[in-house]
């Protein structure tokens, strides 16, 4: 084919003649788009450019994407500086503490919405604005299994507040003074006050929790601009980002830098090095789970706990350590994080500026003196963030937050006090008659991807009213469900497989011993193999149903935490094998 006949089969298959609505007629479907196109004003010179979607989750129920209008309208400047025409459009939008029964239940929808809205409408590539925890992961899934080239924005963090002279931020400060307020150390007056500052602005939440998890993994899979993860969402750092992200995207469309070019093996194992060495979200690992699952990979849990022996913890955040976002903004963010983890990464992974992540570290030249981000020889903590484990309570893994975590809980045994299910922990949990004490072990069932539906963020488990006030700040906690990655605690998660479908987690009873070994790698419950099969035989499962909708989509499709919580049907059909790869 001459350069010429390339040239105009590309121009043929971009643009607004770009997956042209089906009339039969493929001349009158380009005739009638650009007729109705052009009731909104727009020229042919300006339909003749590169499009560049812009995916806009602006919501009034999200205050985590409150910036949406200001980061869409740089966005837009930036593609038209760049030569290219913007186009923005709605998606689902989903606010944490606004879905309802979790988040976590939509993320999946949110994904389906994104990947066929971008296969609908015409364009050559595609803006992600997304912040809040399940938005940024939801954009991900949705543009990997689309397939074209692909750029990720973060809303960005939210400022922090003060509180009688403290800094307080969302939600590692929130959960702390909710449980001063259950032990009966504060009053009504003050945490009606302390609630007025936890949020001194719109964004995500300002410690190591979940969004800024994802906002971090993000730029460490080579999807934002560089430092796209860290300014916070009220700043000019975060409007002109937004704007050298629309021009970015204009360049990835002429390139035709599609997603799977960036999303590879080691573009995941950097960002599973970046998820242990800031000591992020337990949600990441299921996260970058889904994300790996549609372009084909497996996460290699037993190979992400041996990255974990390697990888400390380098930065000082909530919970793990006592800083916010806009501090590590302005300790120089990503770059400082990924030059300081270096000799670990992947440096041959493509990013969306179409460099290496090494060609990016070099031009991000030498770092400045700071105490956010600390040295590889004086960490926060001496391994990562995140250890999994095994056990025959978990023979599918599940995960501890280790970096969060009392040490002094990590090597225990104890008595199980068995919740059956939320709504059984919320009647009990506060009565006086409740059988607890400090060093048993509270065992929730039945919050797994088909429990409650959706894996909500119930594994963070109230310490009990009365052993609150006596002064008790944490136990050991186990569930088949998540935590926020804003919560802090000896808190074992992602039990799998999960009650809901017959794990050994859901014959559990009262007064069991149960041995947790974070040194050992060890959840156990301590009877014999032969006992926890009968109990099975005594006490079958039957799996949660639904008549219809959506619902019924998700419980008959979703998979376990180890593989995402994705619907099964939309991993990858092409499989190639899995990552971390350790030598």
């Amino acid at each position: 084919m001459t350069d010429k006949k390339q040239t105009e089969s590309v121009r043929a298959a971009s643009g607004m003649r770009k997956g042209l609505t089906n009339y039969g007629d493929t001349g009158f479907s380009l005739f009638l788009r650009k007729a109705f196109i052009k009731g909104a004003g727009y020229s042919d010179k300006a339909l003749d450019r590169v499009v560049v979607g812009i995916a806009n989750t602006g919501s009034s129920y999200n205050p985590c994407h409150g910036n949406a209008p200001q980061l869409i309208e740089a966005v837009k400047r930036g593609v038209m500086l760049a030569g290219g025409l913007p186009m923005d459009f709605p998606t689902i939008s989903i606010g944490e503490s606004f879905a309802q029964p979790t988040s976590m239940f939509l993320r999946n929808l949110m994904s389906m919405d994104t990947e066929e809205m971008i296969r609908a409408q015409p364009m050559d590539s595609i803006v992600l604005i997304g912040g809040c925890d399940k938005t940024v992961p939801a954009q991900l899934m949705g543009a990997a299994s689309a397939g074209i080239p692909s750029i990720q924005l973060i809303t960005g963090s939210m400022l922090t507040g003060s509180h009688q002279g403290e800094r307080v931020g969302a939600c590692t400060d929130c959960r702390r003074y909710w449980g001063k307020f259950r032990a009966g150390e504060i009053d009504e007056q003050e945490i009606s006050a302390v609630n007025n500052q936890l949020v001194a602005s719109v964004g995500t939440c300002s410690v190591m929790g979940t969004a800024s998890t994802m906002a971090c993994i993000a730029e460490a899979l080579g999807m934002t601009v560089p430092g796209g993860a860290s300014p916070p969402a009220v700043t000019a750092d975060r409007i002109r980002i937004a704007e050298e992200t629309g021009a970015q995207a204009v360049k990835i469309a002429q390139n035709q830098l599609t997603i799977d070019k960036i999303l590879t093996a080691d573009a995941l194992e950097n960002a599973m090095r970046v998820l242990l060495a800031i000591g992020g979200s337990t949600n990441g690992i299921v996260h970058l789970a889904a994300i790996a699952g549609r372009v084909g990979f497996d996460i290699d849990m037993q190979a992400l706990d041996r990255m974990g022996r390697e990888t400390p913890v380098l930065l000082d955040l909530k919970p793990s350590g006592s800083h916010y976002m806009e501090d590590f903004h302005k300790a120089g963010g990503m770059a400082t994080l990924l030059r300081e983890l270096k000799p670990l990464l992947k440096l041959n992974a493509l990013t969306v500026m179409g460099r290496t992540l090494g060609e990016q570290l070099e031009l991000d030249g030498p770092g400045f003196k700071q105490d956010v981000v600390r040295s590889m020889a004086n960490p926060i903590y001496p391994q990562g963030g995140i250890a999994v484990l095994n056990g025959n309570l978990a023979p599918g893994g599940a995960v501890i937050k280790q970096s969060a975590a009392n040490p002094e809980l990590m090597e225990h045994e104890g008595r199980a006090v068995v919740f059956e299910n939320m709504e059984d922990m919320a009647a009990r949990i506060d009565s006086d008659d409740l059988d607890v004490t400090a060093t048993d072990v509270l065992v929730l069932k039945n919050i797994g991807p088909k429990g409650a539906p959706g894996m909500p963020e119930a594994g963070y488990l109230p310490i009990p009213q009365k052993l609150a006030r006596m002064g008790v700040k944490d136990m050991v906690r186990i569930s088949d469900g998540r935590m926020s990655g804003t919560a802090f605690g000896t808190i074992v998660l992602h039990v799998t497989p999960e009650s809901a479908v017959g794990g050994p987690l859901a014959h559990v009873r009262n007064g069991d011993r149960i041995r947790l070994s974070v040194k050992n790698r060890e959840i156990s419950l301590l009877i014999g193999d032969a006992e926890l099969a009968q109990r099975g035989v005594d006490n079958p499962v039957h799996e949660p149903v639904a008549a219809r909708g959506y619902r019924k989509l998700f419980l008959q499709t979703v998979t376990q935490a180890d593989k995402g919580v994705d619907f099964d049907f939309l991993r990858s059909e092409h499989t190639q094998g899995s990552t971390p790869k350790l030598g």
